[in-house]
């Protein structure tokens, strides 16, 4: 770790599912870390030093690191009464690890950069899994020579980091891979139903596709446990994957391509959510979709 990187503090806001993971990976990493969260038990849970406010965490910190469910509250946490623009000082830095529309990004890159604070959108995959070995991979926005600055911190809980060029441009690959993560997860939710349904050998029908032309990160990595059961709780859940499917589709409206496969695969995940399923796992959707094929389970 570098000289620079030990003197450089930081603090995260939102200490849910993936930013309590991310503090814990910083603070572990031997760098100092504070925390803020609404949420009292889930702050608690974090087991870092916690903030009274958001205010008084930005003025204490060099880094501010956001985890947040969506840009209507990363924009409140940011620009409102009290937020972090209101304790800025020059030369902060905030790293946004959400995942959040990418004009809501440049918006809050121009209107930080008026007090000399950098923000860089640093879209992050891998889930809480990745998170807790400290094996993310981001995808960021902005200045480099801010992201040089906060690439020790970023490095406590990432394996990949990749500057992907301007403002803005971290949550553009962070939505188009969303995008690829939940086509993949609804098209083998609805294919394993089906193989239910005829009689297939599941095991066996996804070692099939494993080494054949419909591989893909659901068939190698999701399916294989869920048909025994376990569904990788603690991930994404169907609204969040929901959120992040309309923002995709919001996304290439601006930049003017049609999708013909996203709005059938938000479907899903807003099926998923109307029967119930909404805050469990989006691997639950298999469930929905077994649910209208007349009460299907791919379990054993």
């Amino acid at each position: 770790m570098s000289e620079d990187a030990a003197g450089m503090t930081s603090g995260m806001i939102g200490l849910g599912n993936m930013g309590g993971r991310i503090a814990r990976r910083i603070r572990d990493g031997g760098l100092p870390i504070r925390g803020f969260d609404v949420n009292a038990a889930q702050a608690g849970e974090a087991g870092i030093d916690l903030a009274a406010s958001i205010s008084e965490l930005t003025g204490s910190v060099d880094v501010v690191l956001l985890s947040l469910p969506d840009s209507s509250i990363i924009e409140r946490v940011v620009l409102d009464e009290g937020g972090v623009a209101s304790a800025a000082r020059n030369g902060l830095i905030v790293v946004d690890l959400s995942t959040a529309s990418p004009a809501s990004s440049v918006r809050l890159h121009d209107r930080l950069a008026e007090a000399g604070v950098s923000f860089l959108d640093a879209g992050i995959s891998g889930g809480a899994a990745a998170a807790e070995k400290g094996a993310l991979t981001l995808m960021v926005g902005g200045d480099p020579a801010a992201l040089e600055r906060v690439t020790p911190i970023l490095e406590t809980f990432s394996t990949g980091i990749h500057h992907m060029g301007a403002p803005g441009l971290g949550h553009v690959t962070k939505v188009l891979n969303n995008f690829l993560n939940g086509v993949s997860l609804a098209a083998t939710a609805e294919v394993m139903v089906a193989a239910k349904q005829a009689g297939l050998d599941l095991a066996q029908f996804l070692d099939v596709v494993n080494t054949s032309s419909g591989v893909n990160f659901a068939t190698l990595n999701r399916f294989p446990r869920i048909v025994q059961g376990d569904y990788l709780e603690g991930g994404l859940t169907n609204k969040l994957m929901a959120k992040d499917l309309r923002l995709y589709l919001q996304y290439l409206q601006q930049v003017s391509v049609t999708s013909f496969c996203g709005p059938a695969c938000l479907g899903a995940f807003d099926l998923a959510t109307a029967l119930g399923y909404g805050d469990q796992i989006s691997n639950r959707v298999v469930d929905a979709i077994g649910d209208v094929a007349g009460g299907v389970r791919i379990q054993p």
